[in-house]
């Protein structure tokens, strides 16, 4: 039975020390804690390095059976060698994350914009991808990420689906909404879903960089999200949410405004 898995995007950050862990928590607890609120989170430390035998142990000894933990592909493989001589890095990041076990979720490609000086057209970028997913190991689940609006096309899509890795939707000013995706293409390209909802990051630091409240209104961005789970989950696709701080102020925040829009639409 398809299901549907949501969680922030990284499980610690500035305000959440009173606001979401209780008060005097050592942040050795956090994880453990956090495992008792939400079924699933994506860690972000990993995409600025690959992580050591002792955290990912840790990761897996603080949190219970059926905790699903997604987690970033390092930088240096897609910004820094974008996709290129990097079997080996690839290669010591998995096998990381295999002490993970069955808690092991999907791993996340995440691009940035590239401009022309990286990529002179979007069929140079896929020409490098395809490439690059023929080598993939198939034991793992990968989503992929891009921030080229003008990337997203037919082919893309097709390229994803052929090699059962997920198209990463995202919420994000730049990109287009998940509705015009699916007015244009069948973004679900593998066995599950992976919904990224990140928000305007520079709109919202120059209101706030304390992380303890939601103080963004996206009800309506919410309700719309939740009508592209019940597409994915109809369909018998696993989804996997995971919510930013940037997203409107407070992760937490905004899961509880999500579960109480998604209870109410069952």
């Amino acid at each position: 039975m398809a299901e549907i898995h949501i969680g922030t995007s990284a499980f610690t950050a500035a305000g959440w020390e009173n606001a979401f862990y209780p008060a005097g928590m050592k942040p050795a607890d956090y994880l453990t804690y956090y495992a008792t609120k939400f079924n699933t989170v994506e860690v972000d430390s990993t995409f600025y390095r690959a992580p050591s035998v002792a955290t990912v142990n840790g990761w897996e000894r603080k949190t219970p059976e059926r905790f699903v933990l997604a987690a970033k592909v390092p930088q240096l493989i897609t910004h820094e060698k974008v996709l290129q001589d990097c079997d080996d890095d690839l290669k010591r990041f998995l096998e990381a994350m295999d002490l993970m076990g069955d808690k092991l979720g999907p791993l996340l490609f995440q691009f940035g914009y590239f401009n022309k000086k990286v990529f002179k057209s979007g069929k140079e970028f896929l020409t490098r991808l395809e490439a690059f997913l023929k080598k993939l190991p198939k034991t793992y689940r990968f989503a992929l990420e891009i921030r080229n609006k003008q990337w997203l096309t037919a082919e893309f899509f097709n390229l994803l689906r052929e090699h059962k890795v997920a198209y990463a939707l995202i919420d994000q000013a730049w990109m287009p909404r998940a509705s015009e995706i699916f007015e244009n293409f069948d973004p679900i390209t593998a066995d599950f879903t992976y919904i990224r909802l990140l928000g305007d990051r520079k709109g919202i630091e120059q209101q706030t960089k304390i992380w303890d409240k939601v103080i963004v209104d996206r009800s309506r961005e919410l309700m719309s999200w939740v009508n592209v789970c019940q597409r994915t989950v109809r369909r018998g696709i696993s989804t996997y949410v995971y919510v930013n701080n940037h997203y409107a102020g407070f992760a937490p925040g905004t899961i509880e405004q999500f579960q109480k829009l998604w209870k109410a639409s069952q």
